[in-house]
């Protein structure tokens, strides 16, 4: 549109949360893209800051990394405290001045400040060239700032800008301002403009204090270099990483990889095996032996030129011997070389007269000094799979065991500690150091959320342990291991398989009251006659194939669950029930195979069990004689051999009719301890035989008194169905009809409102749009237990539906 504003200026407008380290900026940026600042790109502005007299002048740049919409548009560039300022300083040749020390404190070593300045003033102009180390031993902080805590000198250096008439300036009544700075009575009074603005920065996790960026001499890895291979191996299958979706973190950190700090100024690690000698000359080796004998070669042999001789002071520079030796530390701590902030121990070199005809030293002990830092934790941990076999020695061990087979790992260390594994070992020996890595998922509390102190949902693991067992909340954990997924822990689903534990231990109870922990231990099973014993076999085979696969794909849960189901439900719940008949009847034959089944059915269950519940399985295995330690049993091989289709048909026909007649006794309240007849309506010869093979389990089990033949189905019966057949069960003479079927109906119209309002909400967009994945999924779960429950109240009114 039109103009409407020009304005003439002589200065240029910048924002900083941190106005000291305007003493070490070397220029200022703009975008490229900002129109307002293209005339002025190329020339010099002054920092506002310092001895008039010696005041800087430093280039305004163009560099993308200023956003124009932001503030001015304008940023000052302090390559050695930013770490997005070290970028634009690299990539604009920018010199990089450190302004503070290793305690936080402005410098003050180096030379006066008028001199820094100066040479500073000619690096400014083009004028001077100066390298990176020679550019940090340049202290740019004025000398009346020099040695000061930098908040203090923060302090200074706005006070001094502010007396100038140097800083932006506003009205006492600005917002901007923040309720504790801005004028109380407002009107027109000027101050300086300090934005009161919450800023991100990072404070220390055990000091607490403000974390400083600072430029400093580290030791790096040049990882672009030996990343390939790790690349490469996850993408062509050589090494799986499960769950997939976790492969996207990998390749997102190794392939924008930058060059790694592998060093760290900290008390305790592995040091950083470098040596230096008196000319500052480095001896990279794995210990100091090594380091002496590349020390002693250097001076022998290759430097003859070098600030040895300038050390002695003398011109002789061809020596009889040389001897090398570690630093005495109290000789020379005392003495120190500032660099980049570290403290870095002098070499010192002693020489001892000979009596050579020349006059001169002829032999000559020079010192090593060990660098101080020590390695990245993540660098030595990243060497753990050939570390921990003995390498860089050829070990039986290391032949043996490397690579490595599975890596149990966390999601939130997979760049850290994995990426990191993966391309160290490929540098190192070549090798990968794994085939799997099996990322878990992060353990919830019970509504989702991540378990955290403040918010005090934190389930303590020793405490949980104290209160339900290790072996519950082991099992619990791999119960709910499900791949990708993090698990919603409870302290309920906890009890919930202590009580799994409880119902393992009545089951090795009941077997040794029927004396299966009398007889030897077995590793075959028996050979099987009986249609329960046949059956039994085959479940535990269809139990260990399921768990096999499971494992094999990492599918813990699904393990977890298999056994579960098996151990609970198939053998304490329907084969213990089932062995009670024969082990108190009258055929010896029949109760001693049972016995030796049960007997070893139940090894079984335990050697199955012994990796999800390793406590309560070893003790329980103990209760008898036995070859060995559970620990050391041979995992199960048996298969589909075991399986006997013929009996597995009859005996889960069975199942399946005792299961209806309990389900339709208990819909209609029939008195659990009434026994009822069981009328035979229609049947095929499959089923006439079952049910003949099997009467005494349907009779001891499902409370059945008389067994008969009917043409039709009397008034006031429940209908009851299995394959191929249907009975008819009397109850007219044991309830109230009328009075249940009320009742029922009851039930059902008031299940039809909570279904009405279940489904409500969930067909209802914006609930499932605003509300919590967890209360979305709990209603969820509750809509279809509802729905179970509405299934089995309907099925038991139609049961009633001809009674009188």
């Amino acid at each position: 549109g039109n103009e409407v504003l020009r304005e003439t200026r002589d200065y240029i407008s910048i924002a900083t949360t941190r106005p000291e380290t305007m003493l070490g900026d070397g220029a200022v940026a703009v975008n490229p893209r900002d129109e307002r600042y293209a005339p002025i790109v190329g020339k010099l502005c002054e920092i506002p800051v310092g001895p008039k007299e010696h005041r800087r002048l430093i280039p305004i740049i163009t560099d993308p990394y200023p956003d124009p919409e932001f503030g001015s548009g304008a940023v000052k560039i302090t390559g050695a405290h930013d770490f997005n300022d070290y970028e634009v300083a690299k990539r604009g040749g920018i010199p990089m001045y450190r302004l503070m020390d290793t305690r936080g404190a402005m410098r003050d070593d180096g030379a006066p400040y008028t001199e820094a300045a100066d040479l500073a003033m000619a690096v400014a102009k083009g004028e001077r060239e100066l390298g990176e180390a020679e550019c940090d031993t340049i202290n740019l902080v004025p000398d009346d700032l020099r040695g000061l805590d930098r908040f203090e000198a923060r302090k200074r250096v706005v006070e001094q800008i502010t007396s100038e008439g140097l800083a932006v300036m506003t009205t006492g009544d600005d917002e901007r301002l923040g309720k504790s700075a801005a004028d109380p009575e407002g009107g027109d009074k000027r101050v300086p403009l300090v934005e009161a603005k919450k800023i991100m920065q990072p404070f220390g996790d055990r000091s607490k204090v403000v974390i400083e960026p600072m430029l400093t001499d580290q030791w790096f890895v040049d990882a672009e270099k030996i990343v390939g291979p790790a690349i490469d191996s996850v993408r062509d299958g050589t090494v799986q990483i499960l769950p997939e979706q976790d492969k996207k973190v990998y390749f997102n950190w190794l392939e924008n990889i930058e060059p790694w700090c592998i060093s760290r100024q900290l008390w305790w690690g592995h040091q950083i095996p470098v040596w230096y000698g008196p000319d500052g000359e480095r001896f990279c080796a794995e210990n100091f032996e090594l380091a002496v004998e590349a020390a002693e070669e250097h001076y022998l042999a290759l430097n003859e030129d070098s600030a040895l001789g300038e050390a002695l002071g003398e011109s002789i520079l061809q020596y009889d011997s040389v001897s090398v030796s570690a630093l005495d530390e109290a000789d020379t701590m005392a003495v120190g070389t500032e660099t980049s902030g570290r403290k870095f121990p002098q070499s010192s070199v002693s020489s001892f007269m000979s009596g050579g005809d020349d006059g001169g030293y002829a032999d000559i002990t020079v010192y090593l000094a060990r660098d101080p830092d020590v390695l990245d934790t993540w660098f030595s941990s990243g060497l753990w799979p050939i570390g921990t076999l003995g390498w860089p020695e050829e070990t039986d061990e290391l032949k043996k065991y490397f690579p490595t087979s599975v890596l149990v790992t966390g999601f939130d260390i997979i760049f850290f500690w994995v990426a990191r594994m993966m391309m160290m070992q490929y540098a190192v020996v070549e090798k990968h150091p794994f085939d799997t890595v099996y990322v878990h998922a992060l353990v919830r509390d019970e509504k989702g959320k991540k378990m955290s102190k403040s918010l005090g949902n934190v389930l303590d693991p020793l405490d949980l342990v104290d209160e339900y067992g290790a072996d519950a909340v082991r099992f619990t954990l791999a119960s709910m291991a499900a791949m990708g997924r993090d698990l919603k822990l409870s302290t309920q689903r906890i009890a919930g398989y202590r009580n799994f534990g409880t119902k393992l231990w009545n089951a090795a109870s009941y077997g040794d009251f029927k004396g299966t922990f009398a007889l030897p231990h077995a590793d075959a099973p028996p050979a099987p006659t009986l249609a329960i014993t046949k059956w039994i076999l085959g479940e535990l085979a269809k139990t260990r194939q399921a768990v096999d696969e499971a494992l094999e794909a990492f599918r813990f849960n699904d393990a977890a669950n298999a056994l579960y189901a098996f151990v609970w439900g198939t053998f304490c719940d329907r084969y213990l029930e089932f062995t009670k008949p024969v082990l108190d009847g009258d055929d010896a034959a029949q109760a001693d195979e049972t016995r030796a089944t049960y007997a070893w059915a139940f090894d079984q269950c335990l050697i199955l069990l012994h990796p999800f519940m390793p406590f309560i399985t070893e003790e329980l295995w103990g209760m008898k004689q036995r070859p060995k330690m559970l620990a050391h049993a041979d995992w199960p091989t048996y298969g589909t051999e075991m399986i006997d289709a013929q009996a597995d048909q009859e005996i889960n026909w069975t199942i399946q009719l005792i299961d209806n007649i309990r389900s339709a006794r208990q819909q209609v309240n029939v008195p659990a301890s009434a026994k009822v007849t069981l009328a035979t309506v229609a049947a095929d010869d499959a089923s006439r035989a079952a049910l003949s093979a099997n009467t005494a389990l349907v009779e001891r089990i499902a409370r059945i008194g008389d067994f008969t033949d009917l043409a039709e189905a009397p008034k006031g019966a429940l209908a009851v169905t299995a394959p191929g057949a249907t009975f008819a069960v009397p109850v007219a003479d044991l309830i109230d009809v009328a009075a249940e079927r009320g009742r029922l109906e009851k039930s059902l119209g008031k299940l039809d409102k909570e279904l009405g309002g279940l489904r409500g909400r969930l067909n209802n967009p914006k609930f499932r749009e605003s509300a919590p994945d967890e209360v979305v999924e709990e209603t969820e779960a509750q809509l279809a237990a509802k729905e179970e429950e509405h299934a089995k109240i309907s099925a038991a009114l139609a049961n009633l539906r001809d009674a009188a």
